[in-house]
């Protein structure tokens, strides 16, 4: 690990090691001081993924798709998926932030839900409530990146603005990989509004 001007701001408050289903994951805490709150982030790293070039997965916290098994995102699916993929190549990151509901929190994101069945798309609902569509401005991952020493990557996702911001903060995007997971059919709509509306780059719908 290194620090540079990137990550000054930058605090690793743990380390640890979390046995899971798809093996043994070495596990970080990180927290950032931001303008109005302070933001934090789990990081899990299997294997040594000093040599080569990292399979890395940035996640947003969804505790109704990951705890509950809701099926109106396909957030759970994608974080499965991802820790699987690490888990078959024998090492990778999962970059896990605590940004719920593309970082308006939780209790917003069930005002949105509730917009969302009356006929707001996920979009609407967030403008509605006053936010924008998307919070998230990934400074963190990128941090926790250059402070682990990497700048080269394999990124696991369909969401252009994180591709942006990495390589906004220096970090190559070696290759893009997907994270289209096979929707349920509650979560098309959100799909599709996240295509249409939002750039992802999304096949299964």
């Amino acid at each position: 690990m290194r620090s540079d001007d990137c990550s000054l701001s930058l605090r690793c408050v743990a380390n640890t090691y979390l046995p899971t289903k798809w093996g043994r994951f070495r596990t970080l805490g990180f927290e950032l001081p931001a303008e109005r709150k302070l933001e934090s982030a789990v990081v899990l790293i299997m294997g040594d993924v000093m040599s080569g070039t990292p399979l890395v997965r940035i996640h947003s916290e969804c505790l109704t798709g990951e705890v509950f098994g809701s099926r109106r995102c396909d957030c759970g699916e994608q974080l499965i998926w991802a820790m699987q993929a690490i888990a078959k190549e024998g090492s990778g990151i999962v970059i896990y932030e605590r940004q719920e509901g593309r970082g308006i929190g939780l209790m917003a994101k069930l005002k949105a839900y509730e917009l969302q069945d009356q006929g707001f798309d996920t979009v609407e609902s967030n403008e509605h409530l006053g936010y924008s569509a998307d919070l998230r401005d990934f400074v963190l991952p990128a941090k926790v990146l250059r402070y682990l020493g990497i700048t080269q990557i394999r990124l696991l996702t369909n969401n252009p603005q994180k591709i942006e911001a990495l390589e906004g903060a220096g970090i190559e995007i070696v290759q893009r990989l997907s994270c289209d997971v096979d929707p349920s059919p509650d979560a098309i709509p959100y799909l599709v509004t996240k295509k249409m509306r939002m750039g992802h780059i999304l096949s299964s719908v």
